[in-house]
């Protein structure tokens, strides 16, 4: 019984009796009266308490009586160190997970032939680097799943279906939610955290292509299948500090012959707020991998297909920091990101070069640098406009096989020196969180040649359960 009753069930007390009350009462019989009124509030009064132990005893019950699934949680894209144990659900369908599809797509307008795209003096880096086809393109569907599997860990499944019916793995890992003092653990394959930009799905930038750095250095988005430990530090301020290690299976590395892991990364994320209005992120990240046999395809002076194979040791440093503005007294949120990276890569070893037969084998030596600077500004509450520069030095790459005088430098046309760099501008329009599009136009000298002058219109839709986006 709540308060309301109690008080409406005393009124009506008090209106029965009052009413026999004539003007002419004794003091004996309104003492008497108040008495009577006194017993009533005191027996409601006990009724109250009894009511509410039964409640509580009842509650307590269903509660153990409730089965022990999991809530399942939309797909989470913030790795901000271990997560509470997930609470208690009720009923079959806390074992559904929660899925969210992402749909995108673009069209393609491209000065140049893409099939002649390389980025100048760097080693080619997979089959994700360029601006990709001409006309229009059904991009990845993004599929993923993702549910707490109990107390201790979580799942989750991000599958790319593309253009060519093909299913890709982008990430499917399990991570730890209970791990004391701000640990956790992540296992499977996922996409590293070094850098700042490397573990943003796709539909999460502010522009339709990686970073050229990002294309030259690792060819594309780095998924490492192996194992993550992060630490948050129990500060007033965030300070993140990670190690990974796989079967370095990713550019620049190849998986070895072994049972063991191949290569480590290794990296520290610092960040706060500076007033109301100003949060900074910085961090520096280091990656040691080796290669064995990663070849790449080539044309010599002759014109004749040449195959060569790199093995020897790759070492890249990465200096990354976001600074973000917000007008915190503004009903259009406007706000303006400014966001970079550094990077710096030392490769040593050998280089095989394969022309029918035989193979000639000689040293390879490379420090080659790259960074890009971005910024993005929204300007009303769906509208933002971005800028973006790119550049790349491919640096002093030694080849034993020149400098020895058996090949000439024009046997290796990819590897001649290069500095790369692109301008970027793009505006687009997010009709709400669950859609975009977008339009970008660039200037891209990264190849020997013409300025590829590259216009794109892309569409972005998210449907069903998604998660907050990291910073």
């Amino acid at each position: 019984m709540g308060k309301v009753a109690y008080h409406v069930s005393l009124a009506a007390c008090a209106a029965a009796i009052l009413p026999s009350v004539g003007h002419t009462a004794t003091d004996a019989e309104l003492e008497a009266l108040r008495s009577e009124l006194a017993t009533i509030k005191a027996e409601y009064a006990e009724r109250m308490s009894a009511l509410e132990a039964q409640i509580q005893q009842l509650q307590a019950k269903t509660d153990v009586a409730a089965p022990p699934a999991v809530a399942s949680q939309p797909p989470a894209t913030v790795d901000a160190g271990p997560a509470a144990p997930a609470a208690v659900a009720r009923g079959t369908s806390a074992f559904n997970p929660s899925i969210s599809l992402i749909l995108a797509g673009n069209y393609t307008n491209l000065s140049n032939d893409p099939e002649d795209y390389a980025i100048q003096g760097f080693v080619p880096a997979g089959d994700e680097i360029g601006p990709g086809e001409c006309s229009f393109n059904l991009g990845e569907s993004e599929l993923t799943l993702s549910a707490s599997i109990d107390t201790y860990f979580m799942g989750a499944l991000t599958a790319a279906i593309t253009s060519e019916n093909e299913i890709e793995v982008e990430e499917a890992y399990f991570r730890t939610l209970s791990l004391p003092e701000g640990f956790t653990i992540k296992g499977g394959q996922f996409y590293s955290s070094l850098g700042y930009l490397n573990d943003f799905h796709a539909h999460n930038w502010d522009f339709i292509d990686q970073p050229l750095v990002y294309q030259a250095f690792f060819g594309g988005q780095m998924a490492v299948q192996g194992l993550q430990l992060k630490w948050i530090a129990p500060l007033d301020f965030l300070l993140e500090l990670g190690v990974e290690s796989g079967n370095g299976d990713y550019f620049p590395g190849t998986r070895e012959d072994q049972n063991g892991p191949n290569g480590v990364i290794a990296y520290a994320h610092a960040g706060g707020d500076l007033g109301d209005s100003i949060a900074w992120r910085t961090g520096v990240s280091w990656m040691d991998v080796d290669a064995e046999d990663r070849e790449y395809e080539d044309t010599n002076v002759a014109g004749e297909d040449v195959l060569n194979a790199f093995s020897g040791s790759s070492q890249t440093w990465i200096v990354d920091a976001e600074l973000r503005w917000t007008a915190t007294d503004d009903p259009k949120r406007r706000y303006l990101k400014l966001q970079g990276e550094y990077m710096q890569r030392k490769e040593d070893g050998d280089l095989r070069y394969t022309v029918g037969d035989p193979t000639l084998n000689g040293s390879y030596e490379s420090d080659q640098s790259g960074w890009y600077l971005q910024g993005v500004y929204k300007f009303l509450p769906r509208w933002r406009v971005g800028a973006r520069y790119d550049s790349l030095d491919s640096g002093d790459t030694k080849i034993g096989l020149v400098e020895e005088g058996l090949l000439s430098p024009d046997d290796f046309p990819l590897l001649l020196p290069g500095t790369p760099t692109r301008t970027s501008v793009m505006l687009d329009w997010s009709p709400s969180e669950f859609s975009r599009l977008r339009a970008q136009y660039a200037w891209d000298d990264a190849s020997e040649g013409s300025t590829d002058q590259q216009f794109f219109l892309q569409y972005i839709y998210a449907l069903g359960a998604h998660g907050a986006h990291k910073f």
